[in-house]
């Protein structure tokens, strides 16, 4: 505390540190795209028996996934306290028969969202093409370039989705097709090897030609429901960040300047309280990303305000009540000023896709 803020006492030395609102019109429009099985949900279709479950599932019977709730509300929160335009939408490959479900579910939990996509796989069926039914590559890839046309102008995007299928091959290309990194032909050549619809691919070629160039990707984020070693998802670049669990993912963007602290507080208890995280395990999981690199200061004001949230175990002293005060004060600092563009690095997507297709598609396998 400076010798200033003693003269003015702790009411006006708050004042004198309170930031300036940021301008709403510097921020562009934010997009939340969101996978929904192994992404929100805690699906399981491991076996035919528990897949032919999933449709009659009531809305009360989903289970989702520890802290993502807590996450997705801050999300949209944080950008409507920055006065920021906010999209959240779902692109799955469930069927629409769950359709209902899933809204009410998410209107149980609070989520409010601005649209969702399902796979039709009745078309496949009645034409006999068995072969479709397990392809999500072509019908992701077409649904986020046709909802990027729909975007507003400038948006920034982050994509979320997991290690069960092919969430971080698909969303890469995505985010290099609208950034301008990836030619048509390039596109092409990628989408035949892996063998997606033929239709699709046309239509896959037709929507990128028409998508405004642009590097609006700012971060894809896998969830590791598979525990997938993270080191296999390295060739993806830095802006593909693999998290177990949605504290690493609240962290990493609380530090890109899109969520407050208050709101990876939040998500820290959800895992304490819903999936019996011990507070020495979730400052593992900060460990292990400043170890891999994907926070890029481990600030120790972060981990003394974690620590006095009760989120991390204490390691410090308490202090006298007007250091907790302060400290409990400073939780409420505001969201981190947003980061630039991380640089990718360039994908190389036929030695990728080379490994992907010998690998069976297993999600990981073609980095590693």
């Amino acid at each position: 505390m400076s010798a200033r803020e003693k003269r003015l006492g702790w009411a006006d030395a708050l004042r004198t540190r309170r930031p300036r609102r940021r301008a709403s019109a510097a921020l562009p429009p934010v997009v939340y795209r969101w996978d929904l099985d192994k992404t929100y949900l805690k699906s399981d279709f491991d076996s035919l028996t528990k897949m032919m479950r999933v449709p009659f599932e009531r809305a009360e019977d989903k289970v989702d996934e520890p802290g993502v709730v807590a996450l997705m509300r801050a999300l949209r929160a944080g950008a409507r306290a920055e006065g920021r335009r906010v999209l959240v939408y779902f692109v799955s490959a469930s069927p629409p028969q769950i359709g209902r479900a899933i809204r009410e579910k998410l209107a149980l939990d609070g989520v409010e969202i601005d649209g969702i996509v399902f796979k039709d796989q009745l078309q496949h069926l009645v034409r006999g093409r068995f072969r479709f039914l397990r392809e999500q590559i072509g019908f992701k890839l077409a649904e986020l370039l046709q909802a990027r046309l729909a975007a507003p102008a400038g948006a920034v995007e982050y994509l979320f989705g997991d290690d069960w299928e092919s969430d971080s091959l698909c969303y890469s290309l995505y985010a290099d097709v609208v950034a301008g990194r990836l030619d048509h032909q390039a596109l092409g050549d990628i989408l035949v090897r892996l063998r997606i619809d033929p239709a699709r691919l046309v239509e896959i070629r037709g929507l990128a030609r028409k998508i405004p160039t642009a590097d609006a990707v700012r971060r894809i984020f896998i969830n590791l429901e598979r525990r997938t070693p993270p080191g296999r998802f390295r060739t993806f670049g830095a802006r593909l960040v693999p998290t177990f669990n949605y504290f690493q993912t609240a962290l990493v963007l609380h530090e890109e300047g899109m969520v407050p602290l208050a709101a990876v507080v939040a998500v820290g208890h959800s895992l304490i309280d819903r999936a019996a995280y011990t507070r020495a395990q979730l400052r593992n999981s900060l460990d292990d990303l400043v170890r891999r690199g994907h926070l890029r200061d481990d600030e120790p004001a972060l981990r003394r305000d974690l620590e006095e949230s009760g989120v991390l175990p204490s390691t410090a002293a308490q202090g006298s009540w007007t250091q907790r005060l302060w400290r409990r004060l400073r939780r409420r600092r505001p969201t981190p000023k947003p980061l630039p563009a991380k640089r990718p690095v360039v994908i190389d997507y036929p030695r990728l896709v080379d490994a992907w297709l010998a690998s069976g598609g297993r999600p990981g396998e073609a980095a590693s």
